[in-house]
């Protein structure tokens, strides 16, 4: 059984933020399948050496753990979801300066893929939440919108 990694989620919060998580789905194991094999195992096993009991509570053991992981990873999953489309509606109404320092602008609104969050402006601008994306509650400026500040630095 393949096992999702969880360094894309720490590496950018926002990605994956509109997912769907089918982790259950992909684990096609159940309990009445968990049975069937064991049921099939013990009707195929050797009869001059038969399974003990404790391997058998111990691979049912072992199947309850997988199953208990993949229902907190689907559960994780979820709160990662609610809390990336809450920190995304918290950005409307903020200034936006690109990771790129090429596009500024208010958050109208917010749209969350599957694979990112982008941030539109009054000018319907898109820009990928991603590292070096700027927010504020002032009016940014560009990289093309610095000015002198009489003292050898650029004021942006």
């Amino acid at each position: 059984m393949a096992v999702e990694p969880v360094t894309s989620a720490a590496a950018n919060p926002w990605a994956n933020a509109g997912a769907s998580t089918d982790a259950s789905n992909k684990a096609s194991l159940n309990y009445n399948n968990f049975l069937q094999l064991l049921i099939a195992q013990m009707k195929y096993q050797d009869p001059t050496d038969p399974m003990d009991a404790s391997e058998q509570i111990s691979q049912l053991a072992t199947f309850s753990q997988v199953e208990q992981s993949i229902q907190t990873n689907t559960h994780l999953k979820s709160m990662l979801q609610a809390e990336a489309l809450t920190r995304a509606t918290d950005l409307i109404g903020k200034y936006v300066k690109s990771a790129d320092d090429t596009l500024t602008g208010k958050v109208k609104e917010v749209e969350v893929y599957a694979d990112g969050v982008v941030a539109i402006t009054e000018n319907n601008d898109k820009i990928l939440l991603q590292a070096g994306v700027v927010f504020s509650d002032t009016p940014l400026k560009t990289g093309d919108d610095t000015t002198d500040t009489g003292d050898g630095s650029k004021d942006t």
